[in-house]
């Protein structure tokens, strides 16, 4: 396959992201306007079913900014963003029921969360490091640097892959406990789709991203062999 190739595949990656990022955004502040039946906030959801799960221990803190929401595995505390934490719109209830589904891994070491939770010290290690590998062994013409880089980068690659099934996982907990415990109802749960589905397509457009900058810079250097 030819370089060009691979810039085509790459800018087509970037774009999915871009709208993949423009579609989390309409959809979270679409469905942000449509209030729920059940009247729960982000919070109380989000409490509710941690307490059904025994995690009586774990915090809901809110934060501030705007989709800003996360589950901190190294404190266990759900931190959800102040539209989320405070609002009782689908959008609020679908984002912090998310976040809880990784608090649900976490408890039963769900395979997937586990693994990149080990490799992160690594990955924020190689992450950093590889684009100056790659910089310099382009500017100095050294495969060797080059090489170096595409093995770092493999690692931030394959954690971008590991991530995937973790944030589809949580999204499916999100829903099957949301909906079975009357939070939403069947009529909503349109709403929620749209809201999750959209988050989960920028974990895809980014792991798409990494995948074609690795492959590049693999023919990079294999050219440069073959030269």
């Amino acid at each position: 396959m030819s370089m060009l190739f691979f810039y085509f595949l790459t800018f087509a990656a970037l774009g999915l992201s871009f709208w993949a990022q423009f579609k989390v955004k309409n959809n979270f502040e679409k469905y942000s306007k449509v209030e729920a039946a059940s009247m729960k906030t982000g919070a109380e959801t989000a409490r509710y079913i941690l307490d059904r799960n025994g995690l009586y221990d774990v915090p809901v803190e809110p934060v501030r900014g705007t989709l800003t929401d996360h589950y901190d595995p190294t404190q266990r505390v759900v931190r959800l963003s102040e539209p989320v934490y405070y609002g009782h719109s689908i959008s609020a209830i679908s984002v912090a029921s998310h976040e809880v589904g990784h608090a649900l891994q976490h408890q039963e070491s769900y395979g997937a969360l586990v693994l990149r939770h080990k490799i992160f010290p690594v990955v924020n290690f190689a992450s950093g490091v590889a684009p100056l590998l790659f910089l310099g062994g382009l500017l100095l013409g050294s495969l060797n640097l080059i090489g170096l880089g595409i093995v770092l980068f493999s690692a931030a690659v394959f954690f971008q892959l590991v991530t995937l099934p973790v944030e589809f996982n949580a999204s499916s907990r999100a829903k099957n406990i949301i909906v079975s415990e009357g939070i939403i109802r069947s009529s909503e749960e349109r709403g929620v789709n749209k809201v999750l589905n959209a988050a989960a397509l920028t974990y895809v457009a980014a792991a798409l991203v990494s995948l074609f900058e690795l492959l590049r810079f693999v023919m990079i250097f294999l050219n440069g062999r073959n030269d």
